[in-house]
């Protein structure tokens, strides 16, 4: 049996921290500039402001998460995560080198955070789609971050067992931008997103082909932006988190109306005076031959409400491989 398993780790960043007094800039100064002696030292800003780390206590809940033995997964897709130095030193230091087969390409994020693949098992090819563009837009990459293509072998690297499509759809960060304008285009680019996902997966997998598309798609299963995800190349696609088995209990919601009536949700959000939202964002469809080895699903239930170390859930299937 293998487990297969996607999750958001909520941005995973390697930040230097530090502290600056700018109160002594004259004020025509129009910006600063931070000199290191190491080389390796960089500064990274988004939209003006400093990207830093989670807090170690954070990324600590993320670790015990994963590493608890009611998930361990033997393949686990990872987004947010700033770079493959990143991801090796979580392995490493915060999962106890649990996962000797790493993967993360760069990708086109301004905000740096990129998918990836921690695996028990030895990786194959790979193959990076950051450059792919939708015929609606051409000369713009689709993907603000990308759709990767791994490849999971048997233990003696002889045949590949499965392949898995790892990917991070566009956010509903501007929903409420120019006039409500902003989540037409963000639904617009997340059908753009999963419509090449669709022509590319189709054209390299062959049909009896063993393979699972995964990721944070920000948006639920049934949404329309991402209808291109339920068919691909013909065949329809199995949707493996349709009544997943929760493992672990959240706290329940202020008002006992507002609790979930579905274990089918790994993000919860809530905005201001209003009631939360639980939403399956995180998916993973199999393909038929696939599908045809699925024994159960199951999502690591956070235990408070805002979330343990991410705003997102871990979800996981186990296939008779």
């Amino acid at each position: 049996m293998i487990k297969l398993g996607t999750f958001n780790l909520n941005n995973l960043f390697s930040r230097f921290n530090f502290s600056a007094s700018i109160s002594d800039l004259n004020s025509g100064s129009a910006s600063i500039t931070f000199s290191f002696a190491s080389p390796d030292v960089k500064v990274k800003t988004f939209k003006g402001k400093l990207i830093k780390p989670q807090p170690p206590a954070k990324t600590n809940k993320i670790a015990n998460r994963i590493v608890d033995a009611a998930m361990n997964v033997d393949v686990l897709a990872v987004q947010e995560v700033e770079n493959i130095a990143i991801l090796n030193e979580f392995n490493g230091t915060n999962l106890g080198g649990l996962y000797p087969f790493r993967v993360l390409v760069e990708g086109n994020d301004p905000r740096f955070i990129d998918v990836g693949i921690l695996s028990k098992l030895p990786i194959g090819a790979i193959t990076s789609f950051r450059l792919a563009e939708h015929p609606d837009a051409p000369g713009k990459e689709v993907f603000g971050r990308d759709l990767l293509e791994v490849q999971i072998l048997s233990p003696n690297k002889k045949n590949i067992l499965f392949t898995v499509y790892n990917t991070h759809l566009k956010s509903h960060f501007g929903d409420d931008d120019d006039g409500g304008n902003g989540k037409k285009k963000n639904d617009t680019r997340r059908r753009q997103q999963a419509e090449v996902m669709q022509t590319i997966i189709g054209q390299r997998m062959q049909k009896n082909a063993r393979y699972a598309v995964v990721g944070d798609m920000n948006d639920p299963p049934n949404a329309g932006p991402l209808k291109a995800l339920k068919k691909i190349d013909g065949q329809n696609m199995f949707n493996s988190l349709t009544n997943p088995t929760e493992i672990g209990t959240m706290k329940d919601e202020t008002n006992p109306a507002d609790n979930p009536t579905t274990t089918a949700w790994t993000h919860r959000f809530k905005a201001s005076g209003q009631p939360p939202e639980h939403h399956l964002f995180d998916h993973i469809w199999l393909s038929p031959r696939l599908a045809d080895k699925h024994l159960g699903s199951f999502i690591g239930r956070r235990q408070n409400l805002g979330g343990d170390g991410s705003d997102h859930d871990p979800a996981w299937v186990e296939l008779n491989l």
